[in-house]
């Protein structure tokens, strides 16, 4: 493993990854990975991250993928497998690269994706538990709705003004991520078959107005996974529950984290 400092960039094959690190690196203690979310960055989660760091004491490491933040491009368009990739080739050689041992991956919204996918086809020994924020498994008619709204949103209103604050290329951010699932055969996407081969305890945490899915999502991981599957369904938060209700997010994710770790000392973890 480099020397990571506390920020920088990573370099995976042709891939230079914007990335924070904060607190105990991973010879010191367990580390938690974050996987934002379709639109994310680095920066767009916001404070979240120091404080899972403060209330756990475990590291906490935060990329940015290809074509998001200050992260280099991404070649366009985007494959419908893209989160696929993402899971199965680029996380392993970051999971590496820094020299990960033991934790945790937090995942939010396509990032909940991407780490589902990567449970159901790596039997890391390294990770042990998922925590998936507002995840979705299938297409619904809700996700395709709220994502041809807000890329309507982004033509006519100022939100391409505050998202250009966050990356680096802001329209081919845009663009590269609604083009895929507004124009690809989004359909016929579903990670169902991944989600049985998940062998380490999932928390799915979920606002009740999440407008890119509904519980369908959830009870889709219920009836597919083996392992043990807890759910925190918040009220009054929509699809970004760690930022609409923070205290209630960071509660339901830092008690599933420590009782893991207990399980696990006490030599009776859940895991399949």
């Amino acid at each position: 493993m480099a020397n990571l400092s506390d920020s920088g960039f990573l370099t995976i094959g042709e891939q230079r990854l914007e990335y924070r690190f904060i607190g105990p690196r991973p010879d010191q203690a367990p580390t938690i990975v974050m996987l934002h979310e379709g639109l994310g960055c680095v920066r767009m989660w916001g404070d979240f991250p120091d404080k899972l760091q403060a209330a756990t004491g475990m590291g906490v490491f935060v990329y940015s993928r290809q074509g998001y933040g200050q992260s280099s491009a991404a070649p366009l368009p985007r494959p419908l497998s893209f989160m696929h990739r993402e899971a199965q080739d680029t996380l392993p050689k970051i999971l590496d690269a820094i020299g990960f041992k033991h934790g945790f991956l937090v995942g939010h919204s396509d990032g909940a994706s991407i780490a589902a996918i990567y449970g159901g086809s790596h039997q890391d020994h390294r990770v042990s538990g998922i925590v998936l924020i507002a995840p979705h498994f299938i297409v619904e008619d809700v996700t395709v709705a709220s994502i041809a709204e807000m890329r309507r949103a982004y033509d006519t209103t100022d939100l391409r003004g505050r998202l250009a604050r966050y990356h680096a290329d802001v329209d081919a951010t845009i663009h590269g991520w609604t083009d895929v699932w507004l124009k690809g055969d989004f359909r016929a996407w579903d990670l169902s078959e991944y989600l049985a081969y998940i062998r380490v305890p999932v928390l799915i945490v979920q606002g009740e107005d999440d407008q890119y899915g509904t519980m369908r999502q959830i009870e889709i991981a219920q009836a597919e996974c083996y392992c043990p599957v807890e759910v925190a369904l918040l009220p009054d938060a929509k699809h970004v529950p760690h930022r609409e209700a923070p205290e209630a997010t960071m509660s339901a994710v830092t008690d599933f984290i420590e009782r893991v770790r207990q399980n696990e000392m006490a030599g009776t973890s859940p895991a399949i």
